[in-house]
């Protein structure tokens, strides 16, 4: 989304000079404002991004701030856009500003800038294959976000896990991307981490998402319109299974019939996942083999050389990379808190443990 803040941003940069003012001239100033804007917009909208920023390597924390500040802002435009339709324009500028991006020619936005910087440093370190394969799970990530702008619900517990395969798993391979870090093993368990954060994430909008929309005033101060209307995006499978109806959710909230059932069984999956990932790390951290094979193996941009010293190999990108697979602390403490309330979504507080348990996991190489 192109915010009031990014449109300011750009407004002060057009009293300088027309040489800087250039597309495709990106000046070091620049690139320390995108950087304090998108850590920023971390601190405030996604903190556990914010914290676990600090474990991936240095010479990849911009890659990590602009991709997660984008991931942001898509994730926000349900919310933010009276209409679908508005929505996909914006999807598209922002598709229009990878593209330019990746082309050397980033629009004016703080977003767009600090990638830029760190595509460059991407392709002078590790040649244009690194580049273009996170312009490939970029573009991949704008897609899926806009094919669910409208906020159904999964058809089923197997189309939510694709949904977060695309999303969350896919950051992550944008992250091991940027370092650059290419792995069966490292993407293997960042899919299943993945797969585990962004079941969580739908658990944990389930308050925001049901909750009645606060409406417009007009000028007479007589409600005109509403936001938004609510929305529940648990899988349909499941609340068959449980009977649960949306229409009860959205006027009982945490009373509803089965809320806490269909709860159960969608964050049972999240930890399957979590715990498929944790013996596997284990296994592969012991030299051995990783358990099973890796679903998404030869499909695009999951293709990888053989190695001559795979135990060893495998042992060196986890270590390089652990960073990266610290994404489960934040759902697996999620998931906690939420069997400590009985699977109910409306009763889960917010974890002031968060920042130790992230540096304990580093220092005991655990998720």
């Amino acid at each position: 989304m192109f915010s009031i803040r990014a449109a300011g941003y750009g407004l002060r940069r057009a009293a300088l000079g027309s040489r800087e003012l250039r597309r495709g001239i990106v000046t070091d100033a620049d690139v320390e404002q995108a950087r304090k804007y998108c850590l920023n917009q971390l601190r405030h909208g996604d903190y556990e991004a914010y914290l676990i920023r600090q474990f991936v390597p240095r010479s990849s924390r911009d890659a990590y701030d602009a991709l997660r500040t984008l991931n942001l802002e898509l994730a926000r435009l349900p919310e933010t856009v009276s209409n679908p339709t508005i929505g996909r324009f914006r999807m598209q500028f922002w598709r229009d500003a990878v593209n330019s991006t990746f082309a050397g020619n980033p629009p004016r936005e703080p977003i767009s800038l600090l990638l830029s910087n760190a595509v460059a440093a991407l392709a002078s370190k590790a040649g244009p294959s690194s580049a273009n394969s996170l312009k490939f799970w970029l573009l991949r990530l704008i897609n899926i976000r806009e094919q669910n702008m409208e906020n159904r619900p999964f058809t089923s517990l197997s189309s939510l896990e694709d949904y977060a395969e695309n999303t969350d798993a896919t950051l992550m391979y944008m992250t091991l991307a940027a370092m650059p870090l290419r792995s069966v093993q490292m993407d293997h368990l960042a899919s299943h981490i993945g797969k585990a954060c962004g079941i969580v994430a739908i658990l944990r909008g389930i308050p925001v998402l049901a909750a009645p929309s606060q409406p417009i005033q007009g000028p007479s101060g007589a409600s005109v319109a509403s936001t938004r209307n609510p929305a529940l995006l648990l899988p349909l499978d499941v609340m068959a299974e449980v009977g649960l109806k949306e229409e009860d959710v959205f006027r009982k909230g945490p009373n509803a019939d089965g809320l806490q059932d269909a709860v159960f069984k969608v964050a049972t999956r999240a930890n399957d996942h979590l715990i498929t990932a944790r013996e596997m790390l284990q296994n592969l951290q012991a030299g051995r083999d990783a358990g099973h094979d890796y679903e998404h193996e030869g499909e695009t941009e999951h293709i990888y050389p053989k190695a001559v010293d795979g135990g060893e190999r495998a042992s060196a990108d986890i270590q390089r990379g652990f960073g990266v697979l610290l994404e489960a602390i934040p759902a697996g403490d999620y998931l906690q808190r939420l069997e400590n309330v009985n699977f109910d979504p409306f009763k889960v507080k917010s974890s002031w443990k968060l920042p130790w348990r992230l540096w304990q996991a580093l220092r005991r190489q655990e998720i």
